[in-house]
Formats: structure tokens, sequence, C-alpha cells
């Protein structure tokens, strides 16, 4: 569960009544039940879940959802609306407790609803964002990036929460491979089986010919070529203005931007009410929904379940791969 001030506790309390997701996956939600009532009642749903410890989930019937309890925030503590340190401590513990299993074995997946950065941080001080906290949570050291995701679409990006001045000198022929490596993993790993790639360029048009800029000559355009030389599908870079468009007409499964609001705004656009952000590089499927926590609809239960239903979605479907895999080998 994530920050109790918005619409996350009716998010997850609308996710667990969904009959479909209960033949996709069985889920255990880490939380305070008494948070999660409140997000039913305001959602209008009815919740039937198993309440289990931590250490009894193994040995549960999974013909409903668990629910585990760790009793830490009552509501007449939260404060709807706003960012603060009660909401941030639960969200945190919450989001640590599920990474622990998941890294532990115990879990194949972890999706989490909206948390507020704001309030995460009064609780922990270093959150830049999740992939830092989930990097020392489980102490990873790997690469972890965060690809948006659109049913037929997925962004991906070379550089990500840096300032705008700093993207160009953060681009380079190895980092836009190392992007593309994953980005294909990643869309391998949800059940894509032959990935096509659209690279976005940096400048205006692509740079003209050099006109603009030459970042797409001398960075863009060689790492496009490695890339299909190592026997990628992958084409590019396109005038990052309409490559989307030519993403969505040609087929292409994936667009890598060279920054953060080069794709989300398109993304966005898109589908903003269906988008999902997933952490791509780590040896369990990290999904939530790609909006915010709504301050200002929190309690009027009319918060909308789509992202967050294609979340655990992506997430479940990542998971059944990742098994299959560990099976055949």
């Amino acid at each position: 569960m994530g920050d109790p001030a918005g619409i996350s506790p009716e998010l997850t309390a609308q996710l667990l009544a969904l009959d479909d997701i209960k033949e996709k996956a069985y889920i255990v939600t880490i939380g305070d039940r008494r948070i999660l009532d409140k997000g039913a009642r305001e959602a209008g749903v009815e919740l039937d879940l198993l309440s289990s410890s931590l250490e009894g989930l193994a040995g549960l019937d999974r013909s409903r959802h668990a629910f585990v309890d760790l009793g830490h925030l009552a509501p007449e503590d939260v404060d709807r609306g706003e960012a603060t340190l009660a909401g941030g401590t639960f969200a945190t513990k919450n989001f640590r407790t599920a990474l622990e299993l998941a890294h532990a074995g115990k879990a194949d997946a972890v999706c989490f609803t909206p948390f507020n950065k704001k309030a995460m941080r009064y609780a922990y001080p270093g959150y830049d964002d999740e992939i830092r906290f989930v990097s020392d949570v489980i102490n990873f050291t790997g690469k972890i990036r965060e690809f948006n995701v659109l049913e037929k679409v997925w962004n991906a990006r070379v550089s990500s929460h840096i300032p705008l001045k700093e993207v160009a000198n953060h681009l380079s022929v190895e980092g836009i491979l190392s992007e593309l490596d994953l980005t294909i993993s990643c869309l391998k790993a949800s059940g894509v089986d032959k990935p096509r790639v659209a690279v976005a360029g940096l400048n205006p048009h692509a740079g003209d010919g050099g006109s603009f800029g030459m970042e797409e000559i001398d960075i863009i355009e060689p790492a496009v070529a490695e890339a299909n030389a190592r026997g990628y599908d992958v084409d590019g870079p396109f005038p990052a203005d309409t490559v989307f468009l030519r993403a969505l007409k040609e087929g292409y499964h994936a667009v890598l931007t060279m920054y953060h609001d080069q794709g989300q705004i398109a993304m966005k656009m898109m589908g903003f009410d269906k988008g999902v952000t997933m952490m791509g590089g780590l040896p369990f499927a990290l999904c939530t929904p790609a909006h915010g926590t709504a301050y200002d609809i929190a309690g009027k239960g009319i918060a909308d379940i789509g992202a967050t239903r294609e979340a655990l979605l992506l997430a479940a479907r990542m998971a059944a791969r990742q098994r299959q895999a560990s099976k055949a080998a």
C-alpha cells in the first residue's frame, strides 16, 4: 500500500476486489487493515481476505488473497491530501517489507500503489526515488532503469532524473547500447519475443544533418548501428516530435528517448489513466501505476483503477515468464 493520504488505499481495495486479477495472481498485501478498510468503504467494494503474519504466508490456502497487517497507522492519524512523516513512514515500511519478501524469494513480484516522494523523504531522507530506495533495501548494485509502459508501446530512456542542461554530456555510444540491452531484455521478459525499438534523436529534427547539433551523428547513429550488428531490431534516430507516432503506426514495441520528459510527455498524453512504470534490471518484477497520489480526489471514490490493474497484470506476466525460464534451466 502506498501513500495513505491519497488514492492509494482505495486503489488497493479496488484491485483486490477484481475477479479477473484473482485468475492471474495471488496477492499478498502489506499495510494496515484499518487504512485498507477505509479505502474499501470509499471505493464501494467489499473485501474477502485471509489475515496472515509474514511468517505464515507459505502455508496459506491460496483461494483468497492475503493481508499482512503491520498495524502501524490509524486512520485518524492520516492528514488527507497532505505529505506527512506519518504517511511516509507507513509507505516506506510497506515497501521495504514487500521488497524483502521478493528479495528472499518469497514473492515473485512487487507492485505498489502511488507514493508521495516528499512524504517518503520525511521518513527516509536519502529517498531520491524508488530506484535508490530499492537499491538501498536489498543492497542491489546492478543497473535499474525506469520504463513507462502502455499497451501498444513502451518508453525507455538514456538519462532520467537529471537537469536538462546535463543531458548531452550524459550521452555515449556505450550508454545507449546499455539501455537498448536492458530494454530488449525487459520486453522479452514481458512476453515480446522479437522486440523492435525506435530511437529518438536529441536535437530538433534529430539534428537535421548536423545543423542543430552533432549528437545524432557522433553518438546516437553509431549506437543504433552497433545494436543492429548485435542482432537487435533497432531504428533511428528519429525526430522526437514524431517518433511515438511512427512507433504506433509501424509497430515498434518501444521508443528509447534521450531524457525524461522527451518520453514522459508523450506517454502521459497517450494514456495517463493506463500507464505503468516498471523498474527493469532487478531479479524480480517491480511495477506501479505511472500516475501520482491524486490528493485532490482522495476519498471521493472516483479514482480510476486502470493503471493499477495494468501494473499488476504486467508484473504477473513477467513473473510467470521468469518462472518458466527457471524451470527450463
